[in-house]
């Protein structure tokens, strides 16, 4: 089941999606675009992300791919909506998308076995982690400017429970810029897949109900300018689309 948070009227509803629309907790159905969509996941609490978790993607970028993960956390301000706007700053030269399964923690996980983590996972999500290169000090150690800005990560727009995927390590992975197809992978060329992921990360630190894993991007990368429609789709999970706009300082 794919399920969604959105408002109506300016009240917050649960809703599902059904034939391609929004049907509300109430009964009320809605196409996509007549209702004002929330991140499906209410208050979430860490938010952690992947570098280089794709051979070819570490390629592309001219690093080797990584022996071990290499994670780094995101503040909750930098979540948006399906069909939100995130912000270009003004004057950079260099912003791109990055499509990416996220995994949503569904239990406490504390030194969880990789052979069992798939049961800590309530469900997943599609995000859209934009990074600024011109912030970026390295790839090994993004800093907050690039990676935590405020409207930085587009995420959702539906939430799709773990059962309702049988295989999390097969799905497509599509972005269109202006309906143009600028990036294509499959989720089985992760270098540390989901469970993994959750052995290493609760091995030191406990993971609670809520917490997000975005776990990386593949090659394909391209600038996006103010204006432009980004949508990043991963198979079975959804179609997340966002616009592109400029930030002006402000003048004195």
């Amino acid at each position: 089941m794919k399920r969604a948070r959105v408002m109506v009227d300016a009240v917050v509803h649960d809703a599902r999606e059904q034939d391609g629309r929004v049907l509300l907790d109430d009964g009320r159905l809605f196409a996509e675009e007549e209702v004002d969509w929330l991140p499906p996941v209410e208050a979430p609490g860490a938010i952690f992300a992947l570098g280089l978790n794709y051979a070819a993607h570490a390629k592309e970028l001219a690093f080797k791919a990584p022996a071990e993960p290499l994670v780094f956390l995101k503040g909750p301000a930098s979540l948006i909506a399906h069909r939100e706007h995130t912000v270009r700053p003004h004057g950079v030269q260099f912003m791109h998308y990055e499509c990416e399964l996220a995994v949503v923690i569904g239990k406490e996980a504390r030194r969880v076995r990789r052979e069992d983590a798939m049961e800590y996972i309530a469900g997943y999500t599609v995000a859209n982690d934009y990074a600024v290169r011109d912030y970026l000090e390295n790839y090994y150690r993004p800093n907050l400017r690039a990676k935590s800005r405020d409207a930085a990560t587009p995420l959702g727009p539906w939430f799709v429970d773990r059962d309702d995927v049988p295989d999390p390590l097969n799905l497509a992975l599509r972005t269109t810029v202006n309906g143009k197809v600028t990036q294509e992978g499959w989720t089985r060329d992760m270098i540390f897949s989901p469970a993994v992921l959750i052995e290493y990360l609760s091995g030191f630190m406990t993971l609670s109900p809520g917490d997000l894993i975005l776990t990386g991007t593949p090659e394909g990368l391209a600038d996006c300018r103010a204006g432009d429609v980004v949508v990043t789709e991963v198979e079975g999970i959804g179609r997340l689309q966002n616009t592109i706009m400029e930030f002006a300082p402000p003048h004195h």
